[in-house]
């Protein structure tokens, strides 16, 4: 059996089952309302995660080590409180009032609101090593036999030389930017900035942020506990803010949903919109959208039975799907309009439309279900989940149509409606139509050219890696958390190595201090941090020269000491009385940053980023920098943390886009291989959609635009959303006695609607808060509008281009669409 011979029989047999659904109405509409009615159920049932760790499979390495962490520390980061608009004395108070109070909150394990300052520089001198307290010490003794010298009456000096420094800044210089040091901070004690007129408090959830039930109950117990307070003693204009990884997810998560809800509605009134101006009959646009709302129902429904929720990008996929779908119903009541309008009944308009027409729409759907389907071989969960749930919708919406919209074609028949019929050699596609005939040789030249041109930009284009790009900056929890670094003096967020032991600690801050000192100013490690680290070695040894340095700095007359001196003396007489410490005597707000929620065993090592772990680019060299860290055991640790979660789903797109591109074509060309039966016509059909891709990348070059991990889903998208165009133009151009002008005329003017309302499911995305979502909109509507252009201007050009050269070479070829002899037959 021929493959020609295959797509007949498909033909046929599409065409046999919406006459039978025509003449059988009820039956079928009736099987349509239960399926929505079940659809219906599961989708109702649908909840929006919007969080970046959760679009990882559960098999990776940072994902295990990600759960493990929640498992020990609950969530990471913090529900900052902050108070704003009073003088420093006031915010202070404040500060002490609320801290106890809000410690007190079931949710809430401890609150931080002031550096272990005090703690750490009474025991500075703990942490200097050995050989250096004995240059200290050299030092002392060094002055006080000068001391001694200048009491002596009998002593006479030869030289001129100035008293040996008791100054130990150079040594101190030496231990700076170390873990107790950076906790210490600098400034206020408390985490104040007197120019912002702000204090924080930092308070530290039992559970994770990435459960957003959790986040939104803490985060409203705050809130309610807030809300009962009296402020106004603090001071005219006090007011209060929450911030922090908590309250920022939360307040995210609402535009998105915002965002989400705001697109399905404005795509849903735009779509009705044009087919009321396509087809001027609401009866027709009743027609077209029933087909489709019920898909989507039973899509969802699908998605809510599967998967029970929905991602970034799979939340907007009913916008989408609901264009696409669209695009179907403009072809098939068309055709059924000019068959209908050419003397044929009701049940032979549907027949002929589903034989022909719905074959193509078919074609479109499977080739654009394939496309999705190539996202699914992708590790990174929104890009697997979208081509999956995005196939599924497509298939649905031709099925939908096949069942529905004879049925509903069959009822209004038989109460009398025939639909209008838009005049082919009318409007401004006909004047094209016949304009193309005369001008195909200068326009398939101009338009050639140009793409050649834009296409030779597409190099410049480049990756962003900020992810900061695709949040919401304006949210007020958003600008107010930028502002918390500048007053904690580090970041909020540190990356966690988790250790068997607190042996083990050690070795893991031995190993990343190693690798921060190799990296040197391109390190991305700030300081590193952990119990073991905080509790120096050899203090018993310390302590006995600490007692002696003690001993000497007593035996100095402060009085005879210059003015500048006497501090530093009397800083380090303080010092260097301090006793030994473990780890039980670590101040509270320091110990309990390292201790899991269960007491368990384990050691932690806390490594802060040097650079912004929102910027994509140095997140995934900090990842580097602290994965895969070899123990003296043989052993292997990590570093994890919510924010490596995003380098490695930067370096998974990476990995995958060009993969899902390549799949995306190469699935597209075997399908319209297969179900047009030709190479040759496959290649033909597909050639606008390529031409259309590669030129919306040079379009990018020229607006400055870029790519980013999630807009990069729009360019399988496309490949799969535009071929249809050029399957609806061959088709119809390759039937016996087929008219260029009329056939172009009305098929164009399909092509025309269907990508404009394939486009006004991503337009409403233009109009969205979240960068993100915008940024996949302006990218698909401009691919759209590029692919326009080549579909109706650019293609038929080249195809009466090859025409012309076929009949001047004589070359007949079965199937061929006769393009420029029914042009010439009518112009």
């Amino acid at each position: 059996m021929s493959d020609k011979r295959l797509s007949e029989r498909f033909e046929t047999a599409i065409g046999a089952l919406a006459a039978r659904n025509h003449r059988k109405p009820w039956q079928a509409l009736l099987l349509a309302a239960v399926l929505v009615a079940v659809g219906s159920y599961f989708s109702g049932k649908l909840t929006l995660n919007a969080d970046l760790t959760a679009l990882l499979p559960r098999s990776f390495t940072s994902v295990q080590d990600l759960e493990k962490l929640r498992q020990r520390f609950g969530g990471q980061g913090n529900v900052v409180v902050a108070g704003l608009g009073a003088e420093p004395e006031a915010l202070k108070r404040f500060a002490d009032d609320m801290a106890p109070r809000l410690a007190q909150l079931s949710e809430v394990r401890y609150v931080n609101y002031q550096r272990p300052r005090p703690f750490f520089e009474e025991h500075a001198l703990y942490y200097v090593d050995v050989p250096d307290l004995k240059t200290i010490l050299e030092r002392i003794d060094a002055r006080i036999r000068w001391e001694k010298e200048q009491a002596n009456p009998l002593f006479v000096r030869l030289d001129e030389d100035p008293a040996p420094p008791v100054d130990f800044s150079d040594i101190e210089q030496k231990y700076t930017g170390g873990a107790s040091q950076r906790l210490s901070g600098e400034g206020d004690l408390y985490y104040l900035d007197p120019q912002e007129r702000m204090v924080v408090l930092l308070l530290k959830p039992k559970g994770s942020s990435a459960d957003l039930n959790y986040a939104k109950k803490v985060v409203g117990q705050v809130e309610e506990f807030l809300a009962h307070q009296d402020l106004s003693k603090y001071g005219p204009g006090f007011t209060t803010a929450i911030t922090g990884n908590y309250k920022k997810k939360i307040d995210q998560q609402k535009v998105i949903t915002g965002d989400l809800g705001r697109a399905s509605g404005i795509a849903l009134a735009l779509l009705v919109l044009y087919l009321a101006f396509h087809f001027r009959s609401a009866w027709s646009v009743a027609f077209t959208m029933a087909p489709v709302v019920a898909s989507l129902s039973w899509t969802y429904g699908f998605v809510g039975a599967v998967y029970g929720q929905v991602n970034l990008l799979t939340g907007f996929l009913g916008a989408v799907l609901g264009g696409l779908g669209v695009e179907h119903g403009i072809h098939l009541l068309g055709r059924y309009a000019t068959l209908r309008s050419e003397g044929q009944d009701s049940l032979a308009a549907v027949r002929e439309s589903f034989r022909h027409t719905g074959f193509s729409a078919l074609i479109a759907a499977v080739v654009a279900a394939l496309t999705f389907l190539s996202l699914s071989i992708s590790e990174f969960i929104a890009f697997r989940e979208f081509g999956v749930i995005a196939a599924i919708g497509m298939i649905l919406s031709i099925v939908s149509y096949v069942l529905i919209l004879p049925a509903m074609l069959g009822l209004a028949s038989r109460l009398g409606w025939k639909p209008g019929v838009h005049e082919a050699s009318a409007g401004p596609l006909a004047l094209l139509a016949r304009w193309l005939p005369q001008h195909y040789r200068a326009v398939a030249i101009v338009v050639g050219v140009g793409m050649v041109a834009l296409i030779s930009q597409a190099w410049r284009v480049s990756f962003n890696y900020d992810s900061t790009k695709l949040d919401d900056v304006t949210l007020p929890s958003v600008r107010l958390d930028r502002r918390m670094d500048k007053i904690l003096g580090y970041s909020q967020s540190p990356v966690v190595v988790l250790t068997d032991t607190h042996a083990m600690e050690r070795e893991v801050v031995r190993e990343l201090q190693a690798r921060k000192e190799k990296q040197g100013k391109n390190s991305t490690i700030d300081f590193v941090g952990s119990v073991a680290d905080l509790v120096p070695q050899h203090q018993q040894e310390k302590q006995s020269i600490l007692q002696a340095i003690h001993q000497r700095l007593e035996r100095l007359d402060p009085q005879r000491l210059p003015e500048d001196v006497r501090p530093n003396v009397e800083r380090a007489l303080k010092m260097s009385s301090a006793k030994p410490f473990q780890r039980d005597t670590l101040p509270e707000a320091v110990r309990r940053q390292f201790e899991g929620m269960n007491g368990d065993s384990g050691g932690v090592v806390l490594v802060y980023a040097a650079v912004n772990l929102a910027d994509g680019a140095g997140t995934r060299r900090f990842a580097k920098e602290v994965r895969g860290m070899q123990m003296p055991d043989g052993s292997r640790v990590s570093a994890t943390g919510e924010s490596l979660i995003l380098a490695d789903i930067l370096d998974m797109v990476a990995h995958d886009g060009p993969e899902i591109l390549g799949a995306a074509v190469l699935s597209v060309l075997l399908a319209m291989w297969v179900t047009l039966g030709r190479l040759r016509t496959a290649l033909i059909c597909m050639m606008p959609t390529l031409v259309s891709v590669a030129g919306l990348v040079g379009l990018m070059a020229l607006l400055d635009l870029q790519f980013n991990y999630l807009n990069l889903v729009v360019l399988p998208v496309l490949v799969g959303t535009t071929v249809d165009a050029g399957v609806h133009l061959v088709q119809r151009l390759s039937e016996p006695d087929s008219d260029f002008i009329t056939v172009y005329a009305e098929t164009g003017r399909a092509i025309t609607g269907g990508l404009l309302t394939s486009a006004i499911g991503f337009l409403a995305l233009i109009l969205a808060r979240h960068p993100g979502l915008n940024s996949i909109g302006t990218l698909a509507n401009l691919g759209f509008g590029v692919n326009i252009l080549i579909v109706l201007v650019g293609f038929p050009a080249f195809l009466l281009l090859v025409e012309r050269w076929r009949r001047k070479h004589h070359v007949v070829e079965e199937g061929a669409p006769p393009a420029e002899e029914s042009a010439a037959g009518r112009g």
